[in-house]
């Protein structure tokens, strides 16, 4: 029986003519004409005769296509088709084979629709980037698990809190997102990893925020006409984010009242009103200047492309060694509203774009107090400018 099950040898495989060879027990050798060749199973499945093949001999030796031929065999005895059975094991393989870096980009691919401007500023995606991707992103998203993520997270997880949380609830949609694919996954792993992590010991600090009688000696030091410059100075005059700031298109302005589409809003939903901020002589010559480096419509661009970035506003404060950065601007403006006016408490919320009131109350208030806030923001331009006046009062509509 053993000679009858190794017919060959692997002399006579590199040197036998074209045909067909049987080494015994069902495994064949089909050898061409250019001397290349093909390891053939030959099986009885269900009374049906099925040829499987295992692979060229240039890549197969004879040693292991006896080995497969053996493998398979045995799964034919228990009445199952190999073909069948080794396409299975390639597709339950290939599920384990997605690399959590494919998984990450098709998640984020699949919400850019919910992320303000398409997710282009980059935010969603740059805790998993940074944090995540370097060391994980070529594991397969399968074998991924809390202890994984605890060794990825726990350099960052007291020193940089808020982003060590962003990054692993980012990896969780990942992991949910990977399940939903079908795919074989632990989507509890991001639970047990913040359990192994811990409590964070770092609280979270408000941005700092420049005080308000210090902000025309910054205002004047802005006078260059560069993109940064005029930038921070409409920033500061308006009170509002920097993300519609930085994306503000000459489209979205109307006379001396420029409206920020409702998307662009931070927290907003797809059914919230655009945000109509009204424009200061001050600050309607700052967009004036503005319209003269502008490139596709946007006001503030980039060097080389897109619009100029969070990062080139801050640095600009952090080379004059100050602690503050733009963002702080708004606490700034709302400092100033609450110790040098006697704002109404709607007036000075909608003037920094938050949303006031619940639902039922926002219903039936039809005013955006505009007007109002024209006034305010008219005044905060004289005290940003260096010129000085009296408190002022403002009547709620």
């Amino acid at each position: 029986m053993g000679r009858e099950l190794n017919r060959l040898s692997a002399v006579s495989v590199k040197k036998l003519a074209p045909g067909k060879y049987a080494d015994g027990g069902g495994l064949w050798l089909y050898k061409r004409e250019d001397g290349g060749g093909q390891w053939v199973l030959r099986v009885t499945v269900h009374g049906r005769r099925r040829e499987m093949g295992l692979g060229p001999i240039a890549d197969i030796s004879l040693k292991d296509a006896r080995d497969d031929a053996t493998k398979w065999r045995a799964v034919t005895r228990q009445n199952l088709d190999p073909i069948k059975e080794r396409e299975r094991l390639k597709r339950e393989a290939a599920k384990r084979l997605h690399l959590l870096k494919e998984i990450a980009e098709d998640a984020f691919e699949s919400r850019k629709a919910e992320l303000k401007e398409d997710g282009v500023a980059g935010r969603w995606f740059s805790p998993l980037e940074i944090h995540i991707l370097p060391k994980l992103g070529k594991v397969p998203v399968s074998e991924i698990d809390q202890t994984d993520i605890r060794d990825v997270l726990s350099p960052i997880w007291h020193k940089k809190a808020e982003t060590a949380r962003k990054a692993l609830n980012r990896l969780s949609i990942c992991l949910k997102h990977a399940a939903a694919l079908g795919l074989e996954v632990d989507i509890q792993a991001t639970e047990k990893a913040r359990a192994l992590l811990g409590q964070q010991r770092h609280k979270a600090t408000n941005i700092p925020a420049m005080p308000w009688r210090e902000v025309p000696a910054f205002y004047g030091t802005l006078s260059d006409g560069t993109v940064t410059h005029l930038a921070l100075r409409l920033l500061i005059l308006t009170g509002v984010r920097s993300g519609p700031l930085r994306f503000l298109h000459d489209s979205q302005i109307n006379g001396d009242v420029w409206t920020i589409p409702g998307e662009a809003m931070k927290g907003r939903k797809d059914k919230t009103p655009d945000f109509r901020v009204p424009l200061s002589d001050e600050a309607l010559e700052v967009i004036k200047q503005a319209r003269q480096l502008s490139r596709d419509g946007f006001l503030f661009p980039s060097v080389k492309r897109g619009v100029v970035s969070d990062m080139t506003m801050s640095r600009l404060m952090e080379r004059a060694k100050m602690a503050a950065r733009p963002h702080g601007f708004r606490s700034s403006l709302r400092d100033w509203i609450a110790e040098a006016t006697d704002t109404p408490h709607d007036v000075a919320e909608t003037t920094l774009g938050h949303i006031v009131g619940g639902a039922v109350e926002r219903a039936y208030r039809r005013t955006d107090f505009l007007e109002q806030r024209r006034t305010l923001l008219a005044r905060w331009a004289k005290h940003v400018t260096g010129q000085t006046g009296q408190v002022i009062q403002l009547v709620k509509e």
